[in-house]
Protein backbone atom coordinates (compact mmCIF):
# COMPACT_ATOMS: atom_id res chain seq x y z
CA UNK A 1 0.00 0.00 0.00
CA UNK A 2 0.92 3.64 -0.19
CA UNK A 3 -1.12 6.23 1.70
CA UNK A 4 1.16 8.97 0.47
CA UNK A 5 0.13 11.24 -2.43
CA UNK A 6 3.17 13.53 -2.38
CA UNK A 7 6.57 13.66 -4.02
CA UNK A 8 9.87 12.26 -2.74
CA UNK A 9 11.36 13.84 0.40
CA UNK A 10 14.42 16.04 0.29
CA UNK A 11 17.84 15.29 1.70
CA UNK A 12 18.70 16.79 5.08
CA UNK A 13 21.63 18.85 6.27
CA UNK A 14 25.20 17.61 6.50
CA UNK A 15 26.20 16.53 10.02
CA UNK A 16 29.61 16.33 11.60
CA UNK A 17 29.52 12.58 12.26
CA UNK A 18 31.75 11.01 9.62
CA UNK A 19 29.93 7.68 9.82
CA UNK A 20 26.73 9.23 8.46
CA UNK A 21 26.60 9.60 4.69
CA UNK A 22 23.51 11.81 4.86
CA UNK A 23 20.29 12.46 6.72
CA UNK A 24 16.93 12.18 4.99
CA UNK A 25 14.19 14.50 6.21
CA UNK A 26 10.94 12.77 5.19
CA UNK A 27 8.24 14.61 3.36
CA UNK A 28 5.09 14.65 5.50
CA UNK A 29 1.49 14.74 4.36
CA UNK A 30 -1.49 15.12 6.71
CA UNK A 31 -4.34 12.97 5.40
CA UNK A 32 -6.88 14.43 7.83
CA UNK A 33 -8.12 13.69 11.35
CA UNK A 34 -4.53 13.95 12.59
CA UNK A 35 -3.36 11.01 10.46
CA UNK A 36 0.02 11.85 8.91
CA UNK A 37 2.45 9.88 6.76
CA UNK A 38 6.20 10.49 6.46
CA UNK A 39 8.09 9.04 3.47
CA UNK A 40 11.84 8.52 3.90
CA UNK A 41 12.52 6.26 0.87
CA UNK A 42 12.92 6.74 -1.98
CA UNK A 43 14.65 10.10 -1.45
CA UNK A 44 16.69 12.51 -3.52
CA UNK A 45 19.99 11.08 -2.24
CA UNK A 46 19.04 7.53 -1.23
CA UNK A 47 16.93 5.62 -3.69
CA UNK A 48 17.56 2.40 -1.73
CA UNK A 49 19.23 1.09 1.42
CA UNK A 50 20.05 -2.57 0.84
CA UNK A 51 16.85 -3.96 -0.73
CA UNK A 52 14.63 -1.33 0.94
CA UNK A 53 13.24 0.87 -1.82
CA UNK A 54 10.27 2.36 0.05
CA UNK A 55 9.86 3.43 3.68
CA UNK A 56 6.71 5.06 5.09
CA UNK A 57 6.09 5.92 8.76
CA UNK A 58 2.40 6.49 9.49
CA UNK A 59 0.81 7.79 12.70
CA UNK A 60 0.61 7.76 15.61
CA UNK A 61 -3.01 8.75 15.25
CA UNK A 62 -6.41 7.91 16.69
CA UNK A 63 -9.30 7.18 14.35
CA UNK A 64 -12.59 8.54 15.63
CA UNK A 65 -15.61 6.23 15.95
CA UNK A 66 -17.02 5.57 12.50
CA UNK A 67 -13.71 6.22 10.72
CA UNK A 68 -10.67 4.11 9.90
CA UNK A 69 -8.09 3.13 7.34
CA UNK A 70 -9.34 2.40 3.82
CA UNK A 71 -6.61 1.50 1.36
CA UNK A 72 -8.67 0.10 -1.52
CA UNK A 73 -7.45 -2.86 -3.64
CA UNK A 74 -4.36 -1.96 -5.66
CA UNK A 75 -1.62 -3.94 -7.46
CA UNK A 76 2.10 -4.60 -6.91
CA UNK A 77 4.85 -6.27 -8.94
CA UNK A 78 8.57 -6.96 -8.38
CA UNK A 79 8.70 -6.40 -4.61
CA UNK A 80 7.71 -7.66 -1.19
CA UNK A 81 5.75 -5.44 1.17
CA UNK A 82 6.59 -5.44 4.89
CA UNK A 83 3.88 -4.13 7.24
CA UNK A 84 4.89 -3.63 10.89
CA UNK A 85 2.71 -2.01 13.55
CA UNK A 86 3.56 -0.33 16.84
CA UNK A 87 -0.10 0.27 17.70
CA UNK A 88 -3.50 -0.54 16.25
CA UNK A 89 -4.67 -3.22 13.83
CA UNK A 90 -5.06 -3.52 10.04
CA UNK A 91 -7.09 -6.10 8.13
CA UNK A 92 -5.16 -7.42 5.12
CA UNK A 93 -6.91 -9.04 2.16
CA UNK A 94 -5.27 -10.09 -1.12
CA UNK A 95 -5.93 -11.79 -4.44
CA UNK A 96 -4.50 -15.07 -3.10
CA UNK A 97 -7.52 -15.26 -0.79
CA UNK A 98 -5.67 -14.18 2.34
CA UNK A 99 -7.77 -12.43 5.00
CA UNK A 100 -5.83 -11.72 8.18
CA UNK A 101 -5.46 -8.95 10.75
CA UNK A 102 -2.00 -7.71 11.65
CA UNK A 103 -1.32 -6.50 15.20
CA UNK A 104 1.65 -4.75 16.88
CA UNK A 105 4.95 -6.63 16.72
CA UNK A 106 3.74 -9.02 14.01
CA UNK A 107 4.90 -9.07 10.39
CA UNK A 108 2.91 -9.33 7.18
CA UNK A 109 5.35 -10.18 4.39
CA UNK A 110 3.60 -10.13 1.03
CA UNK A 111 5.62 -11.14 -2.03
CA UNK A 112 4.20 -9.58 -5.18
CA UNK A 113 6.44 -11.27 -7.72
CA UNK A 114 4.73 -11.18 -11.12
CA UNK A 115 1.65 -9.59 -9.60
CA UNK A 116 -0.71 -9.39 -6.63
CA UNK A 117 -3.59 -7.17 -5.50
CA UNK A 118 -4.36 -6.32 -1.87
CA UNK A 119 -6.31 -3.98 0.37
CA UNK A 120 -5.71 -2.78 3.92
CA UNK A 121 -8.56 -1.50 6.03
CA UNK A 122 -9.75 -1.00 9.58
CA UNK A 123 -12.01 -3.89 10.57
CA UNK A 124 -15.71 -3.17 11.14
CA UNK A 125 -15.60 -3.92 14.88
CA UNK A 126 -12.76 -1.43 15.47
CA UNK A 127 -14.32 1.14 13.17
CA UNK A 128 -17.46 1.32 15.30
CA UNK A 129 -15.55 2.33 18.45
CA UNK A 130 -12.49 4.12 17.04
CA UNK A 131 -8.93 2.84 17.23
CA UNK A 132 -5.25 3.89 17.21
CA UNK A 133 -2.87 3.43 14.29
CA UNK A 134 0.94 3.66 14.19
CA UNK A 135 3.46 1.72 12.14
CA UNK A 136 5.71 1.25 9.14
CA UNK A 137 5.06 0.20 5.58
CA UNK A 138 8.21 -0.84 3.72
CA UNK A 139 8.94 -2.42 0.37
CA UNK A 140 11.97 -4.55 -0.45
CA UNK A 141 12.99 -5.10 -4.05
CA UNK A 142 13.29 -8.67 -5.27
CA UNK A 143 16.49 -9.93 -6.95
CA UNK A 144 16.26 -9.84 -10.73
CA UNK A 145 16.00 -13.64 -10.91
CA UNK A 146 12.97 -13.55 -8.57
CA UNK A 147 11.07 -10.55 -9.89
CA UNK A 148 8.62 -12.78 -11.77
CA UNK A 149 8.20 -15.43 -9.07
CA UNK A 150 4.78 -16.56 -7.87
CA UNK A 151 3.04 -14.23 -5.46
CA UNK A 152 2.95 -15.27 -1.80
CA UNK A 153 1.96 -14.15 1.68
CA UNK A 154 3.46 -14.97 5.09
CA UNK A 155 2.36 -13.84 8.54
CA UNK A 156 4.63 -14.06 11.60
CA UNK A 157 3.44 -13.72 15.20
CA UNK A 158 5.26 -11.52 17.73
CA UNK A 159 6.52 -14.50 19.74
CA UNK A 160 8.43 -15.85 16.74
CA UNK A 161 11.01 -13.05 16.74
CA UNK A 162 14.19 -13.21 18.84
CA UNK A 163 14.35 -10.52 21.52
CA UNK A 164 17.66 -9.33 22.99
CA UNK A 165 17.57 -7.44 26.31
CA UNK A 166 20.62 -6.13 28.12
CA UNK A 167 21.53 -3.05 30.20
CA UNK A 168 18.69 -0.80 29.07
CA UNK A 169 18.65 -2.14 25.53
CA UNK A 170 15.89 -4.08 23.81
CA UNK A 171 16.26 -5.33 20.22
CA UNK A 172 13.67 -7.38 18.33
CA UNK A 173 15.29 -9.08 15.33
CA UNK A 174 12.47 -8.80 12.81
CA UNK A 175 14.27 -9.67 9.55
CA UNK A 176 17.74 -11.12 8.96
CA UNK A 177 20.53 -11.57 11.51
CA UNK A 178 21.53 -9.08 14.20
CA UNK A 179 23.54 -9.45 17.41
CA UNK A 180 23.89 -13.20 17.01
CA UNK A 181 20.16 -13.86 16.57
CA UNK A 182 18.25 -14.72 13.40
CA UNK A 183 14.69 -13.91 12.38
CA UNK A 184 12.39 -16.67 11.09
CA UNK A 185 11.27 -14.51 8.13
CA UNK A 186 12.63 -16.00 4.87
CA UNK A 187 14.04 -13.49 2.39
CA UNK A 188 15.32 -13.58 -1.20
CA UNK A 189 18.20 -11.18 -0.52
CA UNK A 190 20.39 -10.26 2.46
CA UNK A 191 18.08 -8.02 4.49
CA UNK A 192 18.08 -6.64 8.05
CA UNK A 193 15.33 -5.02 10.08
CA UNK A 194 15.59 -4.51 13.83
CA UNK A 195 13.18 -2.80 16.24
CA UNK A 196 15.16 -1.10 19.04
CA UNK A 197 14.31 0.66 22.30
CA UNK A 198 16.93 2.24 24.57
CA UNK A 199 16.61 3.64 28.05
CA UNK A 200 18.10 7.12 28.55
CA UNK A 201 21.89 6.86 28.80
CA UNK A 202 22.16 3.37 27.30
CA UNK A 203 24.13 2.70 24.11
CA UNK A 204 23.93 0.26 21.22
CA UNK A 205 26.75 -0.54 18.76
CA UNK A 206 25.82 -1.02 15.11
CA UNK A 207 28.59 -3.01 13.48
CA UNK A 208 29.72 -2.88 9.87
CA UNK A 209 28.81 -6.46 8.99
CA UNK A 210 26.07 -5.31 6.62
CA UNK A 211 27.26 -3.05 3.81
CA UNK A 212 24.21 -0.79 3.60
CA UNK A 213 22.54 0.37 6.84
CA UNK A 214 20.20 3.10 7.96
CA UNK A 215 18.49 4.08 11.20
CA UNK A 216 15.08 5.73 11.47
CA UNK A 217 14.16 7.51 14.71
CA UNK A 218 10.60 6.79 15.85
CA UNK A 219 10.63 8.42 19.30
CA UNK A 220 13.11 10.18 21.57
CA UNK A 221 16.50 11.75 20.96
CA UNK A 222 19.68 9.85 20.12
CA UNK A 223 23.35 10.85 19.95
CA UNK A 224 25.93 9.60 17.45
CA UNK A 225 29.47 10.93 17.84
CA UNK A 226 28.21 14.15 19.41
CA UNK A 227 25.40 14.84 16.93
CA UNK A 228 21.85 14.62 18.23
CA UNK A 229 18.90 13.45 16.16
CA UNK A 230 15.19 13.86 16.81
CA UNK A 231 12.28 11.68 15.63
CA UNK A 232 11.44 11.53 11.94
CA UNK A 233 14.98 11.32 10.56
CA UNK A 234 16.50 8.54 8.43
CA UNK A 235 20.26 8.35 9.05
CA UNK A 236 22.04 6.61 6.17
CA UNK A 237 25.43 5.28 7.26
CA UNK A 238 28.62 4.94 5.27
CA UNK A 239 29.79 1.36 4.58
CA UNK A 240 32.46 -0.10 6.82
CA UNK A 241 32.11 2.14 9.88
CA UNK A 242 31.19 0.85 13.31
CA UNK A 243 28.68 3.17 14.97
CA UNK A 244 27.49 3.62 18.53
CA UNK A 245 24.03 5.04 19.23
CA UNK A 246 23.39 6.56 22.67
CA UNK A 247 19.92 7.45 23.94
CA UNK A 248 19.76 11.05 25.21
CA UNK A 249 16.16 10.38 26.26
CA UNK A 250 14.24 7.08 26.16
CA UNK A 251 14.42 6.27 22.46
CA UNK A 252 12.79 4.04 19.89
CA UNK A 253 14.26 3.46 16.43
CA UNK A 254 14.55 0.85 13.71
CA UNK A 255 17.60 -0.40 11.83
CA UNK A 256 17.15 -1.36 8.16
CA UNK A 257 19.48 -2.39 5.35
CA UNK A 258 21.34 -5.33 3.89
CA UNK A 259 23.45 -6.10 0.85
CA UNK A 260 23.32 -3.79 -2.21
CA UNK A 261 20.84 -4.88 -4.85
CA UNK A 262 21.92 -6.50 -8.10
CA UNK A 263 21.47 -3.35 -10.15
CA UNK A 264 19.18 -0.31 -10.11
CA UNK A 265 15.42 -0.50 -9.78
CA UNK A 266 12.68 1.56 -11.36
CA UNK A 267 9.70 2.51 -9.21
CA UNK A 268 6.41 3.92 -10.45
CA UNK A 269 3.33 4.04 -8.24
CA UNK A 270 3.09 0.53 -6.72
CA UNK A 271 5.33 -1.15 -9.28
CA UNK A 272 9.04 -1.99 -8.92
CA UNK A 273 11.20 -3.61 -11.59
CA UNK A 274 14.69 -3.71 -13.05
CA UNK A 275 13.02 -3.09 -16.44
CA UNK A 276 11.05 -0.03 -17.48
CA UNK A 277 9.11 -2.02 -20.07
CA UNK A 278 7.86 -4.38 -17.34
CA UNK A 279 6.40 -1.43 -15.44
CA UNK A 280 4.68 -0.23 -18.62
CA UNK A 281 3.23 -3.71 -19.03
CA UNK A 282 1.93 -3.71 -15.45
CA UNK A 283 0.34 -0.29 -15.95
CA UNK A 284 -1.51 -1.54 -19.03
CA UNK A 285 -2.62 -4.73 -17.28
CA UNK A 286 -4.05 -2.90 -14.27
CA UNK A 287 -5.84 -0.38 -16.47
CA UNK A 288 -7.34 -3.24 -18.51
CA UNK A 289 -8.46 -5.13 -15.39
CA UNK A 290 -6.18 -8.12 -15.93
CA UNK A 291 -4.94 -8.42 -12.33
CA UNK A 292 -6.80 -10.69 -9.90
CA UNK A 293 -9.64 -9.65 -7.61
CA UNK A 294 -9.50 -9.51 -3.80
CA UNK A 295 -12.10 -11.91 -2.34
CA UNK A 296 -14.29 -10.02 0.11
CA UNK A 297 -13.20 -6.66 -1.34
CA UNK A 298 -14.07 -6.96 -5.03
CA UNK A 299 -16.07 -3.78 -5.63
CA UNK A 300 -13.68 -0.89 -5.00
CA UNK A 301 -10.18 -0.38 -6.41
CA UNK A 302 -7.59 2.36 -6.84
CA UNK A 303 -7.43 3.42 -10.51
CA UNK A 304 -4.14 3.85 -12.35
CA UNK A 305 -2.81 7.38 -11.71
CA UNK A 306 -2.82 9.76 -14.66
CA UNK A 307 0.93 10.45 -14.23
Amino acid sequence: MSFFPGKDPAAGDVYACEAIAHVVVPRTVDLGDGFSVRRALPSARSRMVGPFIFFDHFGPAEFRAGTGLDVRPHPHIGLATVTYLFDGEIMHRDSLGTELAIKPGEVNWMTAGRGIVHSERTDTALRSSGSPIHGLQMWVALPQAKEEMDAGFAHHETAEFPMIRDNGKSVRVVVGSLYGEKSPVPTMHETIFGDVTLQAGSSLPIDAGHEERALYVIEGTIDIAGDKFEPGRLLVFKPGDRITVTAVTPAHFVIVGGAPMDGPRHIWWNFVSSRKDRIEQAKAEWKAGHFGKVPGDEIEFIPLPDK
